[in-house]
């Protein structure tokens, strides 16, 4: 990984509180599964036309992440499902700032993405009252119905668009752990999302990856670790994909 690191020092930086006006929290998203080997050259097409998320001067951040569901898995069984409208519901922890959210992201029957968060105390191993009024306002599902099933880690680079309201979420380095404590590292695998307010396929991004005849795939980190770590799970929906990331990996 020296050679993203190389590469992503030569981008124009943006900083977290210039970032605000691109936040996206109402998008459309695109996804994309590839080989991490791939990056640096999609990295180099990119850096004149977007700039990179920097905070204390590091760029590769460190994201740890916690998903909640119920103890039949109703999120998780909603995906595999073909469910249209499903939730999820997850803690967020950006290391290298400190800032911690309770997080629920909705995917509607558009295809649209909404997200809604509320700030969380560092370390907090328990939900304040504020974070269940919040979450029985913005999902149907109560705390005392949820717990904690499975922990995600990654390095993200973010790239800002320079002009357009869109941003470009790279990750590598992922890891799950169940409440098994069961753990699987997919090190040699990236995923990509594209994050726009309306769908265009001219975003400077999507051509690279289209003249890299890289393609649209989803993903969901969730999902994707819990069919990995849970093999009593039905996982017909993610079979291809967990085809892919193992010949990826």
């Amino acid at each position: 990984m020296d050679r993203i690191t190389t590469i992503v020092n030569e981008f124009t930086p943006i900083s977290l509180p210039e970032m605000d006006s691109v936040k996206l929290m109402n998008r459309i998203d695109t996804k994309y599964v590839l080989s991490a080997n791939r990056l640096p050259g999609l990295l180099v097409e990119a850096k004149d036309k977007y700039r990179i998320l920097e905070i204390d001067k590091q760029r590769e951040l460190l994201y740890r992440t916690t998903y909640f569901d119920t103890d039949d898995y109703k999120m998780y069984n909603a995906h595999q499902n073909g469910k249209l409208n499903r939730f999820k519901i997850r803690t967020r922890e950006y290391v290298v700032s400190q800032i911690h959210f309770l997080e629920v992201k909705f995917k509607n029957n558009k295809g649209r993405t909404l997200k809604d968060r509320v700030k969380r105390v560092e370390g907090s191993m328990s939900f304040k009252e504020k974070e269940s009024l919040f979450l029985e306002d913005a999902a149907p599902f109560s705390i005392n119905d949820l717990s904690p099933k499975l922990w995600n880690k990654f390095t993200r680079l973010t790239l800002v668009h320079k002009t357009a309201q869109e941003r470009i979420t790279i990750d590598f380095n992922l890891s799950f752990k169940n409440d098994k404590d069961k753990e699987i590292e997919l090190p040699k695998l990236s995923v990509i999302e594209v994050k726009q307010d309306k769908y265009t396929a001219n975003s400077d991004f999507l051509q690279i990856l289209k003249k890299n005849h890289i393609y649209e795939m989803r993903f969901s980190k969730y999902c994707v670790g819990s069919a990995l770590l849970n093999p009593d799970l039905k996982y017909n929906r993610f079979k291809q994909k967990l085809m892919t990331i193992d010949k990826l990996n």
